[in-house]
Parts: C-alpha cells; sequence; structure tokens
C-alpha cells in the first residue's frame, strides 16, 4: 500500500512539472481529436458519387468498351460506385454467364458496387409484334441486372425514328416527327402497356426500372410523367439526365424530381459531342435537396476533353454540388 501512493505521488509531482502552456495544447489536441471524431459519425455529408462506364467507352472509344478496364479506372479516380452501360458489352460477353460474373467479382474485390444500368428499348412503334420484342429484350435485361447485384435500370420509352441518324435527332434538338398517320396520342398507350408488363419481373428481381427524360415521348416532364404516372408502380421511376432538357432545364428538373430514383450528371469539358449545357450544378443539387433525394449520382461525361483531366475535374464538381438532403 504504501509503495502505492508512493507511486502516485510522484507520478502527481511529476505531472506538475509540465508547463501549462504544454498541458493546455494536450487538452485542446485531445477536444480536435473528439470532434473530429465526431464528424466521422452520423449520416453522409455526399451523396455517393459513380461512374458510368459510357463517360469512358462514349459508343467510339473502343480501348475502353471492356467493362473490367472501366471499373478499374472509376477504382483509380475515387468513385463510390460504377453504372454500367449494358449497350457497350460485346454480344459473345453478354451470353457468357461466367463473364458477367467476373464483373460482379472484380467490383466486390474493389469494394466499389455496381448501382445501376442503362439499356436501351424502343416501344415507340406500330407494330405489336416488334414491340413485344422489346418487351422480351427489356425482360432479360432486368435478369441481367438481377444476376449482377444492380438495383435499378435505366430504360428509355424509345422513338419514333424518323430522323435517320441520332446525330440528325441533335441537330433538331431531339425533336422528331412521328409516322405518317400516326400522332404521339397513339404511341402513349403502347409505351405505358410495354412498361406494365415488364414489371411483374421488375418486383420478383427487386430492380427499379427507371424512364430516363431522354428523347421519344420523355423529351418532356409531363410525357414521362404521364407514362410514369398511368403504370403507377413502385417499381417504375424516374431516371433524371440532368443534360437532356434543353430548354429550361431547372423548372423542368424540378418536376420530375419527386419521382426521380437515380441522376445521371452530364458534364461537357472540351466542348460537347452534340452539345453543351451551362448546368448550375449547385441549384441541381438544391433542386434535388428540396425533394428529399438521397441517392446516386452518376456522372455521364460528355465532352471532348481528355477523360484522364475531365473525369477527374468532373467528380470533383460533383462532390461539391451535391451535398445529401438534411446534411448541408
Amino acid at each position: 500500500m504504501q509503495n502505492s501512493r508512493r507511486s502516485f505521488l510522484t507520478a502527481g509531482a511529476a505531472a506538475s512539472l509540465i508547463p501549462l502552456s504544454q498541458a493546455v495544447a494536450v487538452g485542446a489536441g485531445q477536444d480536435d481529436q473528439n470532434r473530429a471524431d465526431q464528424a466521422a459519425v452520423g449520416p453522409r455529408k455526399t451523396h455517393p458519387i459513380v461512374l458510368s462506364t459510357y463517360s469512358l467507352w462514349r459508343f467510339r472509344n473502343d480501348d475502353l468498351r471492356d467493362f473490367g478496364k472501366c471499373i478499374e479506372i472509376a477504382d483509380e479516380m475515387g468513385f463510390d460506385g460504377v453504372e454500367l452501360l449494358l449497350y457497350q458489352i460485346q454480344q459473345n460477353e453478354l451470353l457468357s454467364h461466367s463473364k458477367l460474373m467476373s464483373y460482379k467479382r472484380q467490383a466486390l474485390r474493389l469494394g466499389l458496387p455496381l448501382v445501376g444500368m442503362s439499356t436501351h428499348q424502343g416501344f415507340v412503334n406500330p407494330s405489336r409484334e416488334l414491340r413485344q420484342q422489346n418487351i422480351d429484350r427489356t425482360i432479360g435485361q432486368i435478369e441481367i441486372a438481377y444476376k449482377l447485384g444492380i438495383p435499378t435500370m435505366r430504360v428509355n420509352t424509345g422513338r419514333w425514328g424518323t430522323s435517320g441518324s441520332f446525330d440528325a435527332l441533335m441537330e433538331n434538338r431531339g425533336i422528331e416527327s412521328p409516322l405518317p398517320g400516326y400522332t404521339d396520342e397513339d404511341a402513349f398507350p403502347w409505351v405505358i402497356e410495354a412498361l406494365e408488363a415488364c414489371i411483374p419481373t421488375a418486383e420478383k428481381c427487386g430492380v427499379v426500372l427507371a424512364l430516363e427524360n431522354h428523347w421519344g415521348l420523355g423529351l418532356t416532364p409531363e410525357g414521362i410523367l404521364r407514362i410514369v404516372g398511368a403504370v403507377d408502380s413502385p417499381w417504375l421511376q424516374i431516371t433524371t439526365d440532368t443534360g437532356n432538357f434543353l430548354e429550361d432545364p431547372y423548372d423542368r428538373l424540378e418536376l420530375i424530381a419527386p419521382k426521380t430514383i437515380f441522376v445521371q450528371a452530364k458534364t461537357y469539358y472540351g466542348g460537347g459531342q452534340w452539345y453543351s449545357l451551362d448546368l448550375n450544378y449547385v441549384r441541381i443539387g438544391e433542386i434535388l435537396q428540396k425533394h428529399n433525394y438521397r441517392g446516386y449520382i452518376s456522372l455521364e461525361f460528355e465532352g471532348m476533353e481528355d477523360y484522364r483531366t475531365a473525369i477527374p475535374k468532373s467528380l470533383q464538381l460533383m462532390r461539391r454540388a451535391f451535398p445529401r438532403a438534411g446534411t448541408s
């Protein structure tokens, strides 16, 4: 007991010899660490920012077509996940279960989830047979997303196809004439019926279909909301693409924000391939916050600058612009 008391007194005496300024500094340092520890816990402060493989391949960069390479680049650049553009996969890979699963394994190894898949289909066609082919294709795509563990899949209405090339469609700012003898009013029931036919598979697989404000009947917020409202299922929501409303983008983005389940955010460093938009991403982030959007932001780089410099700049822009609702 006497030795314990002597040790205690000795330690106390030694502590009393520490200069007051140093003791204060030590205490302040501990306070700073406590504050840092507290800041490190709690809700995520920003949206997870993911990279769309479209940002790399862009329908023209053959050396960046491979999903595996895109996943590696997304990891190296610091993204939080990956969105796959299904169109860029080679047909032999699409038929190979083993190849598909290798991407899932790679994403797991890197801690980089596959969170979205963009697909193409076309329901704007008077031929019931062709619409059914597109329904079957979409159901097959849902099953691919399920196999890969992807929770949401971008779908389109399709378009009339009267523009000829996509370049011509872009020259006309996405506006396209219906086939002779038809109007857009004829096409809305086709699209609604087709998407309704896909809903049971989406629900069974746990994959939310997300109709994009793209071209065709999705060109306007009114058109896309009409379709989503008519189907009236939690398994059909909206993919909001920030670059697909060429006029009055903010008012239009706000209209579809309440039904948004996934966001694709475009940047145009070096000038756009078809057009450039000077988008205020802080304002877009505020719109999403207002409607309590808490999900992923997927970068779709569509400029002409080298991706090695443009994509990191785009990621930095997204991290600044998209704090999560309730945390800014």
